[in-house]
């Protein structure tokens, strides 16, 4: 018994020989093809950290559910920031080892049935498809928006949501949320919104605002019940905390106390003095919003570059990277001239398109200036 096998385009191997070319251009690289945090960690994490370093929770094992004051946290945080009384809807919390360890185990912690179909957007995080087929699930790539391409379907038993969207930054409104939510439930399909993103959000392009995309627990959306859906979310972007490995999963209350045995008996538990750092990057708001001055100035700045090399590029509605159509029409014949000048995208096709070609702005202010200036040596 084991995992099931699984295949994919997402092999960051292939990159390396447009890696070594790019190493080799004047400058040397910039690598846009990651979307790992450069920043610095926020002091009011670090120094939680540090304090926690010999209490109980370090020196002795850890809870799985996470410390009363991380519950607190996350749910101060959820009806703060995200404008959501969990206790309201019924909703529950579990930390979870970064969002990535969530994702990959969705489907086999859910229990799907063998070959129980799981829905996914057409261009997505390729987690989303592996998780599935680790669980021996069937992927159906649709148009999730559009539920009359799925909800007619037998045997599905996960929806997935992701807002805003990795790669594409796509941002769903509440209405679409509510109506996959609906069609979800008729069918008696959970839905996982991956909202990683969510305070990644520029409202289209207005520049400085600071307001959380819609979210599937929102009342509006979820109609007063967390009954089916599960919300994913992680401190790696929004305070830098990718190495710390700390996210959670929010929602259904039944759904999540039977996966929190599972998570317990295998050891999926976030270290006890990152818990504290957890709560602390969490209602750490100010540190927020200076992450997300960041990337708005880079994003801008990124959009700005890629436009003046020909690049139909424009500011995402949300996430932290541009979404573009490969010049050529290959992702792979752009990736090339890209390294010439010493740039290395994230081919489209790793996500669902080969067509396209991801930049992400979690690089420092100098790179990306310098990105842009080497990106009008392209036009």
């Amino acid at each position: 018994m084991s995992f099931n096998d699984f295949s994919t385009p997402y092999r960051w191997e292939r990159l390396t020989g447009a890696k070594k070319t790019a190493a080799a251009a004047p400058g040397g690289m910039i690598d846009l093809s990651v979307g790992s945090p450069v920043d610095d960690v926020p002091e009011s994490v670090q120094t939680a950290l540090s304090a926690a370093a010999d209490a109980p929770n370090a020196y002795g094992y850890p809870t799985t559910v996470g410390t009363p004051d991380l519950q607190e946290a996350i749910s101060e945080w959820f009806r703060d920031v995200r404008g959501t009384d969990l206790a309201a809807i019924r909703a529950s919390v579990i930390p979870s080892v970064g969002s990535k360890e969530a994702v990959a185990l969705m489907a086999s912690l859910l229990q799907l049935a063998p070959g129980a179909r799981v829905v996914q957007p057409e261009v997505s995080y390729p987690t989303y498809e592996i998780g599935t087929q680790l669980a021996g699930g069937t992927i159906v790539k649709t148009n999730v928006t559009d539920p009359s391409t799925w909800e007619h379907l037998d045997n599905v038993g996960m929806v997935w949501v992701n807002s805003p969207s990795n790669p594409t930054g796509e941002t769903l409104s509440a209405r679409q949320l509510a109506a996959i939510v609906a069609a979800a439930r008729r069918i008696g399909a959970v839905v996982v919104s991956d909202e990683c993103y969510a305070l990644m959000h520029w409202d289209g392009g207005v520049n400085g605002s600071f307001t959380a995309a819609p979210g599937i627990l929102d009342p509006e959306v979820c109609g007063g019940s967390a009954e089916g859906i599960l919300c994913l979310y992680s401190l790696s972007k929004q305070s830098n905390m990718a190495g710390y490995r700390t996210a959670f999963i929010a929602g259904d209350s039944e759904i999540l106390s039977k996966m929190q045995v599972f998570r317990k008996q295998i050891g999926l538990i976030i270290p006890g003095p990152v818990q504290a750092a957890m709560a602390a990057g969490l209602r750490d708001t100010a540190a927020t919003a200076l992450q997300h001055r960041r990337y708005d100035a880079r994003l801008h700045t990124l959009v700005e570059g890629l436009q003046a090399a020909g690049y139909d590029a424009a500011m995402p509605q949300g996430a932290l990277y541009v979404w573009v159509k490969a010049k050529s029409g290959d992702c792979w014949e752009d990736i090339a001239a890209l390294a010439r000048v010493g740039i290395i995208a994230s081919p489209g096709e790793f996500y669902g398109d080969k067509g396209y070609l991801r930049f992400s702005s979690t690089a420092s202010d100098a790179q990306i200036a310098e990105t842009a200036e080497r990106l009008r040596q392209l036009a």
